[in-house]
């Protein structure tokens, strides 16, 4: 599951990185939505908003980026999912925020800032809209809030890897993996690892525990060199990931 960040460095190259990394066969596609104070991303996501945002980017640039990808694709095409801070859904106007995400063509979303003690209402715009509010549990995250947290998942459950924000690291570490063994037993929502992952060699661990892998910073930072050295990346964890 690859994320770019949409508009960097313009939207038409979102359009192609897209496309790209739909022609490599990755199973999702996680699109940032560029926000001024991002909550969990690393100085590579970061930058990449920056870079967008500069451009004066706007969330209707976006949809509009996407749904001419989506309605124009032929053959299998990877689900979209958006990564969307709240505080831009809720300017928007979630049930507006909703429906455009719909007609582009995404699927879910991930909202960083909206806890689950908190996310009711956007759980119940969203369902309704037969789309998917993807969790996300951290390995700080109690046994007590993850019950709360698995009640609203749906979609797949977002596992934070390390506590920090994204980036390229070398290891996860090993609470991961037990972690991951306990969610097993806790639900049947497909788990997927996002922060740190960036490297096929990181994958084989976790293909036994998890159903997915996220990577963001390492693939954000190839597409600043080139489309093909993204795809290039991709094809390589997409591999992994399914067992090549």
């Amino acid at each position: 599951m690859p994320f770019i960040t949409a508009g960097d460095p313009d939207i038409e190259t979102t359009a192609a990185l897209i496309r790209e990394l739909a022609a490599q066969g990755v199973d999702l596609i996680e699109i940032g939505f560029p926000y001024s104070d991002p909550i969990a991303d690393g100085p590579v996501i970061q930058a990449s908003y920056t870079r967008a945002l500069e451009r004066k980017l706007h969330v209707d640039d976006i949809f509009a980026c996407v749904q001419s990808v989506t309605e124009s694709a032929t053959g299998k095409f990877p689900n979209l999912v958006a990564m969307v801070a709240y505080a831009i859904v809720l300017r928007v106007g979630p049930e507006t925020f909703v429906a455009k995400a719909k007609a582009a063509g995404f699927v879910g979303f991930i909202i960083p800032d909206l806890p689950a003690d908190e996310a009711e209402e956007m759980t119940q715009i969203v369902r309704g809209a037969g789309l998917d509010l993807i969790q996300l549990i951290a390995p700080t995250t109690t046994r007590e809030r993850t019950a709360k947290i698995l009640e609203l998942a749906s979609g797949f459950l977002y596992c934070i890897s390390i506590a920090g924000t994204t980036g390229v690291r070398d290891d996860l570490p090993p609470e991961l993996y037990e972690q991951l063994e306990w969610l097993k037993t806790q639900t049947d929502v497909p788990l997927a690892v996002g922060f740190g992952v960036s490297r096929p060699e990181q994958v084989e661990p976790l293909r036994k525990l998890a159903d997915g892998v996220i990577v963001g910073s390492a693939i954000v930072r190839a597409a600043e060199k080139s489309p093909a050295a993204m795809g290039e990346l991709a094809a390589a964890m997409t591999a992994a990931a399914h067992g090549g």
